[in-house]
């Protein structure tokens, strides 16, 4: 197959920027999160560009003559590009009068559900919904309110932390009582492919490891739908899914009510009868084919090559995040599995920033909300890549799974559990020194 660098397709032109590697792109453009990587040939670079059109498109109520049609009963957004804008991570609301838009709320109650995962809610589900189509009833309104505290540095710098404060109001199927809820922003697309690809041994290697400072980390083991069985999890705020093609089929059931192969059954509980009884169109509403190129756009999605490494307050800061033990969970290198089913993903070194592992992070991150494995103080180590470009491609940047940090200074000092250390040492530093970690981890 003809291999190709360029972006040209039924029509749509892209700029070729300068590429840095075959895995990232030496773009610091507001397009940084929306570039393929090299070597796509022109197979999969038309799935990639169909793929694309998925991610962007709208959804539109069925039955209607269109290959958008499907949308809900109940959803979140019309569009995966909704929440993830420009691919790039959600935030949370402004004030507590705003919609949630690129953020959603997690929803269990105690017990173990099917297949060992969170215990769905008998009303409500997995996910609250606020939109219904017509003749349905979205499931309520969630208002986000925020509290919060004053923390003093070494230095006496003075840092407000806030922390999420959930109130739901028209309730449409009854009370939430005794429900466990986690709200969590979008997480960012690219790399996702990579991520995929890292081998299981790896992982396996890295919960081994003896780790300095009381870490210890562990993987999650989920459900895998395509299989049938139990398997490691490796994306997802708590690693609570298997594969890219699990998180994508997930997220269109759980986002947009969009039915696929890997999730043929609407997303209506027993109490939703007007769910149940909406008019549907064909099944499955995404097809195997369009859940192939919606994978394959995500999964060659470069990552954005780092920038200003040679800056002296870079490289200050890169040895403060090496010497204050953020890198023993932050992994600045791991390699992709030699086997992995793509070649285009195989046998590369990635500089993810991240172990993949569970870590307990202490009482102030817990959300209370077991997730297969992973307790309610547990959370996957979220990937750094890209971060420094973040606040250019998104505008206002927010941090950790429920946006709570406005900022890399209190992401850190929210750090608790096995991360305690690293942060206690971070709040000793002086001003230089976090202008230094600042100035590394823009340049990531």
């Amino acid at each position: 197959m003809k291999r190709s660098r360029w972006l040209g397709l039924a029509g749509l032109i892209l700029i070729a920027p300068v590429l840095a590697d075959d895995v990232t792109i030496a773009d610091a453009s507001r397009e940084a999160f929306s570039q393929p990587m090299s070597g796509l040939s022109e197979t999969e670079l038309a799935a990639f560009m169909r793929g694309r059109t998925l991610f962007r498109q709208a959804w539109v109520v069925s039955p209607a003559q269109d290959i958008a049609a499907g949308l809900g009963p109940l959803y979140n957004r019309l569009s995966c590009i909704a929440c993830h804008a420009k691919n790039g991570r959600g935030q949370p609301p402004e004030t507590p009068a705003d919609r949630m838009q690129s953020m959603l709320v997690r929803l269990s109650v105690p017990g173990v559900g099917p297949h060992g995962g969170p215990n769905p809610h008998p009303a409500y589900g997995d996910q609250f919904n606020e939109e219904g189509v017509p003749g349905v009833p979205g499931e309520g309104r969630v208002n986000l309110r925020w509290d919060e505290k004053v923390v003093v540095l070494a230095d006496g710098t003075k840092v407000s932390l806030r922390q999420p404060r959930l109130v739901f109001t028209e309730l449409a199927y009854g009370p939430l009582d005794g429900a466990l809820t986690s709200p969590r922003i979008a997480q960012p697309v690219y790399g996702s492919g990579l991520l995929d690809a890292v081998s299981e041994s790896t992982l396996f290697a890295l919960v081994a490891e003896t780790k300095p400072d009381g870490v210890k980390g562990r993987v999650n083991w989920v459900w895998n739908a395509a299989k049938g069985g139990i398997a490691l999890g490796r994306l997802g705020w708590k690693a609570n899914m298997p594969d890219l093609r699990q998180q994508s089929a997930g997220a269109m059931i759980g986002d947009l009510g969009i039915t696929s192969p890997l999730f043929p059954k609407q997303n209506c509980t027993p109490a939703q009868t007007a769910c149940q009884q909406a008019a549907l169109g064909p099944q499955p509403e995404l097809s195997t084919a369009q859940l192939n190129d919606l994978v394959a756009y995500q999964a060659h999605l470069a990552v954005p090559a780092r920038r200003d490494t040679e800056s002296p307050a870079v490289k200050a800061g890169e040895a403060r995040f090496a010497q204050m033990g953020c890198a023993v969970c932050h992994r600045p290198t791991l390699h992709t599995d030699a086997k992995a089913a793509d070649p285009l993903l195989a046998g590369r070194e990635i500089h993810p920033y991240s172990d993949l592992l569970l870590h307990d992070m202490g009482t102030g991150l817990s959300d209370g909300r077991p997730d297969f494995m992973a307790s309610g103080q547990e959370w996957r180590t979220p990937p750094l890549w890209g971060i420094g470009l973040a606040g250019k491609i998104n505008g206002k940047v927010f941090f950790l799974h429920d946006g709570r940090a406005r900022n890399y200074e209190e992401a850190i000092l929210w750090h608790g559990g096995e991360a305690r250390v690293a942060r206690d040492r971070f709040a000793k530093l002086g001003a230089s020194d976090r202008m230094a970690l600042q100035a590394f981890l823009d340049s990531l």
